[in-house]
């Protein structure tokens, strides 16, 4: 796998919290992957791993042969995080994913175990062909730095160590881009943008829409395709409507001009000094 994630996977915050769900949301899942996602994000936090288990039933369903081609997010709880519960955490959402290897393995947010701890888990978990990559999520970009001087010190090369950091980023939390995303990107590390429609509010955002609509896009378009705007960041809508979900992925792929930024900049203003990390 590359350095390189797709520009839009589907996040599944949310699902898996209801059986009488369980169909709707397999068919969810199965849906964006026939529409052409490549990339899943789900966590061992989402419905106490049931969240998990349906996004195990989706890539089941869609086959094993396509397997290879997806790539399978999940995160280890902070809680969880030293070097025998990171293991024991990876193999339990294995278990429910039903799958042999995770692709991208993220602490989903700092706690009190040391980040050596964390990553000799990580290490330990690649060596055994658990777990392709690793990365980190809500982490701001002091905090980010303090894990990859770790990874330095543990003599891990910055191509094999952090893949990622998955951040809340949208057009209604646009901190990270005064440091948070020139540093990542400095590294050439991209970003997977959580909420990246803020929570809905995006969607039915007036002026947006009004933007959106000469453009022959949404306004939910619209944010995503500003989201994802640097070829750098990775979007991770969530959905379980498939209409939504076809939607979506169109987006990204819309070139926006510097006049059009320009407009979104207007509505939306871009961030004049540091900010705090937002966090859902």
């Amino acid at each position: 796998m590359s350095h390189h994630l797709p520009s839009i996977g589907l996040g599944t915050w949310n699902m898996g919290e209801r059986r009488s769900s369980f169909v709707a949301e397999v068919d969810a899942i199965l849906h964006a992957l026939r529409v052409g996602y490549r990339l899943i994000d789900t966590a061992e936090l989402y419905a106490d791993g049931a969240c998990e288990q349906v996004v195990g039933a989706a890539l089941k369903a869609f086959g094993h042969n396509m397997r290879d081609r997806i790539t399978v997010v999940s995160k280890v709880l902070p809680s969880n995080a030293s070097r025998r519960q990171t293991v024991a955490a990876c193999k339990r959402s294995l278990d429910r994913l039903g799958l042999e290897q995770l692709d991208v393995y993220l602490l989903h947010w700092q706690g009190r175990h040391p980040y050596a701890q964390t990553i000799e888990a990580f290490l330990e978990l690649q060596d055994a062909g658990l777990i392709k990559r690793w990365g980190v999520s809500n982490f701001d970009a002091d905090d980010l730095a303090d894990w990859l001087a770790v990874e330095k010190q543990m003599g891990i090369a910055p191509d094999k160590g952090c893949l990622t950091n998955q951040v809340y980023y949208s057009l209604m939390a646009r901190g990270p881009e005064f440091d948070l995303l020139p540093a990542m990107q400095a590294r050439d590390m991209p970003l997977m943008a959580y909420t990246p429609l803020g929570s809905g509010e995006l969607a039915s955002h007036p002026e947006l829409a009004a933007l959106a609509r000469p453009m022959g896009l949404t306004a939910a378009q619209l944010a995503l395709a500003w989201t994802v705007r640097s070829g750098r960041v990775c979007a991770i809508p969530k959905s379980v409507t498939l209409a939504r979900i076809t939607e979506n992925f169109a987006a990204v792929d819309r070139r926006l001009t510097a006049q059009e930024l320009d407009a979104i900049d207007r509505i939306f203003a871009p961030p004049r000094g540091k900010q705090p990390l937002a966090v859902i």
